[in-house]
């Protein structure tokens, strides 16, 4: 009987502590650092996990760097293997919270604040998202902002520096589901 009550209560507990959570797999993490006149320098990664605290505001993000997909696979080799060093940085991780969240207005742009970790450092960023609910257990989140490689020392080598742009702009796009 202790036992059955015991889980009862473990079940009731995570069902409480889990309303606020809206998770994804299937994020998306898209970049573009293109130079006119030079092949096109961009990427998407359809595999970003996402979870938003609806209690409080937290919001985190964690994409493979081997999940990036460019047109050109050597391309993405050299992205792999020359710029990001994957094997050694294999994750791009954000922690971080939505500024003034409330959760009884979902339908507004709200600034984001956390820590970007990218290839071994990390960096303060700060940017706008817009949130829209879909439905009682949908919730989307899209935002965008630049960044540069060298904030985050990645190595460009000078006979490419030229074909990569300097600022690279990056933009998600989260549509999450309640758990």
């Amino acid at each position: 009987m202790k036992n059955s009550v015991f889980f009862l209560f473990l079940f009731i507990s995570g069902s409480v502590l889990s309303q606020g959570k809206f998770i994804t797999k299937k994020g998306t993490i898209s970049f573009e650092a293109s130079v006119p006149s030079f092949e096109e320098v961009k990427a998407k990664n359809t595999t970003v996990t996402a979870i938003l605290n609806t209690d409080n505001g937290e919001f985190a993000a964690l994409a493979l760097m081997k999940g990036f997909r460019f047109k050109n696979a050597l391309m993405e080799e050299h992205f792999n293997e020359n710029y990001m060093e994957s094997d050694e940085y294999p994750k791009a991780k954000f922690k971080g919270k939505l500024i003034d969240f409330d959760k009884d207005n979902l339908q507004k742009e709200y600034t984001i604040q956390g820590t970007l970790t990218l290839h071994g450092k990390s960096k303060e960023i700060e940017t706008k998202g817009s949130l829209s609910k879909d439905d009682d257990d949908t919730i989307s989140i899209t935002s965008s902002f630049i960044t540069k490689p060298e904030e985050f020392d990645i190595k460009i080598p000078g006979i490419v520096s030229k074909k990569i742009a300097d600022d690279i702009s990056v933009a998600i796009d989260f549509v999450l589901k309640k758990k």
